[in-house]
């Protein structure tokens, strides 16, 4: 269950993360994105399997790489 609530979690922050790199939206990354993404990792974290923990870790990793080309904001 845990696992399943970690990979919605990572698939909502991956959508959310597609609309983070049109550019002026990279703000969505702060408050859709990574909030997402790092719920999705404690929910991971609880659960046995670790797929949910490696989809979030990576949408974590790209959103803070679209952060830091885009100066934190854009």
């Amino acid at each position: 269950m845990w696992n399943t609530l970690s990979i919605v979690a990572g698939v909502l922050a991956a959508l959310a993360l597609l609309l983070g790199f049109i550019p002026l939206l990279g703000w969505t990354n702060w408050f859709l994105t990574l909030p997402l993404a790092i719920l999705g990792l404690i929910f991971g974290a609880v659960g046995r399997s670790r797929q949910g923990q490696i989809l979030n870790l990576v949408l974590i990793a790209l959103a803070a790489l679209r952060l830091f080309l885009g100066g934190g904001v854009l």
